[in-house]
C-alpha cells in the first residue's frame, strides 16, 4: 500500500474551504446548462462526462496519475479496502438527482438546509465509526455543539431565500417526502468522502480515487439518461458556449481535494470546511454575478460568519475535559 502524507489542520482546513468554493460555481453552471437543455439529467451527464475526460487526461499525463491508475485493479483484487468503495461515485450521482428533482419543489434554501443537516450528522457518525482513513474520532460535546451551530448558521444564512421560494402547495406536510431525498443525499456524502479517502490511501494518490468516482457516477447517470430518453425523448441540443462545460472540472477539484483531506482532517471537519466554502462562494456569486431570485441580506452575511465560527469551534484542540463526550 502506498500512503499519502498527512496535512496539518491549519493547512488542510483552508484547502477544504477552497474546495467548497467550487461547489456553488458548479451548481450555477449545471443549473444554467439544465435550463438550456431542458433536461436536468442530461446536464448531470455532461458534467460527469467532462469531469471523467479531465481525470482520464490527468491520469495518463502525470506520473502520479499513471502510478495511481496502475494500482487501482491490484488494490481492488487484493481487497485492500471493501470493493463497494469503488461505487462511491454513485453517491455523487444521487446528489445530482436530488438537485434535479427537488430544488424546483423545495427551493434552494430548503434543499441546502436538508443536505447540510444530513452531511453534518453523518460526519459525526462516520468519524465515530472510523470508516475514513483518519480513524475513529470521539463524539465530544464540542463537536456536537459545532455541528448544531453549523446547521443553525446555514439555515440563518439562507433564510432570506425562504420568502421568495415557491414551495409546493399543501403546506409543510407536502414538503416532507421531497425533503427526504436531499436529506439522504447529504447523509451519504460523508460516507462518499470516507470511501474516497480510504481508496486514496491505497491508490497512493487522490487522482485515481477521483477517476474511479467519475467512472461510477457517469455509468449511473448514463443509464438514467437512457431510461429518460426512452420514456420522454431527448432534450435540447448541446450549447456551443464553452463555459457550460466547466461543471465537470469543478467537480474534479472538490472531489479530489475531499479525498485527500479526510485522512488529515477527518470526515466531519472536511465536510464542515466545504460547507463554509460553499456559503462563501454562494455569497460571492450573489454579490458579483447575481442570479434571478438571489438575495444578499444581513442574515446571509452573518449566517456565513457564524458558520465559520462554528467550524473553528469544532476544529480547535480543546482540552479533553471541555464538554467531554462519551464517544469512546
Amino acid at each position: 500500500m502506498t500512503s499519502t502524507s498527512r496535512l496539518p489542520v491549519l493547512a488542510g482546513l483552508p484547502l477544504a474551504v477552497g474546495a467548497g468554493l467550487a461547489i456553488p460555481v458548479q451548481g450555477r453552471i449545471n443549473g444554467a446548462l439544465g435550463a438550456r437543455l431542458d433536461d436536468g439529467i442530461a446536464a448531470a451527464v455532461v458534467s460527469f462526462s467532462t469531469g471523467l475526460l479531465v481525470m482520464i487526461l490527468i491520469s495518463l499525463l502525470l506520473p502520479r496519475g499513471r502510478a495511481g491508475l496502475a494500482s487501482i485493479i491490484p488494490a481492488v483484487r487484493s481487497r485492500a479496502f471493501p470493493p463497494v468503495y469503488v461505487l462511491a461515485g454513485g453517491i455523487g450521482a444521487l446528489f445530482v438527482f436530488a438537485q434535479s428533482f427537488t430544488i424546483a419543489i423545495l427551493g434552494v434554501a430548503l434543499f441546502t438546509v436538508a443536505t447540510v443537516t444530513g452531511q453534518t450528522v453523518s460526519g459525526l457518525l462516520v468519524d465515530r465509526l472510523g470508516l475514513g482513513p483518519a480513524g475513529k474520532k470521539p463524539v465530544t460535546g464540542i463537536r456536537i455543539m459545532g455541528c448544531v451551530l453549523t446547521i443553525a448558521a446555514v439555515a440563518w444564512a439562507v433564510s432570506p431565500r425562504f420568502a421568495g421560494s415557491d414551495n409546493a402547495e399543501g403546506g409543510p406536510a407536502a414538503l416532507l417526502v421531497p425533503l427526504l431525498l436531499p436529506l439522504a443525499a447529504g447523509f451519504l456524502m460523508s460516507f462518499q468522502q470516507a470511501m474516497n479517502g480510504t481508496a486514496t490511501v491505497h491508490y497512493g494518490t487522490p487522482i485515481a480515487a477521483t477517476l474511479v468516482n467519475f467512472v461510477a457516477g457517469s455509468l449511473v447517470l448514463w443509464a438514467a439518461l437512457g431510461i429518460k430518453v426512452a420514456v420522454a425523448g431527448p432534450g435540447n441540443p448541446l450549447p456551443g458556449e464553452w463555459w457550460y462545460y466547466l461543471g465537470g472540472p469543478m467537480g474534479c477539484v472538490f472531489i479530489g481535494l475531499g479525498a485527500l483531506l479526510v485522512r488529515s482532517l477527518g470526515v466531519l471537519v472536511t465536510g464542515l470546511g466545504m460547507i463554509a466554502g460553499q456559503l462563501l462562494g454562494s455569497l460571492a456569486l450573489d454579490v458579483a454575478l447575481p442570479a434571478p431570485g438571489s438575495v444578499v441580506a444581513p442574515a446571509t452575511v452573518l449566517g456565513t460568519v457564524l458558520t465559520l465560527a462554528s467550524i473553528i469551534l469544532a476544529t480547535l484542540p480543546w482540552p479533553r475535559g471541555a464538554l467531554r463526550g462519551r464517544g469512546r
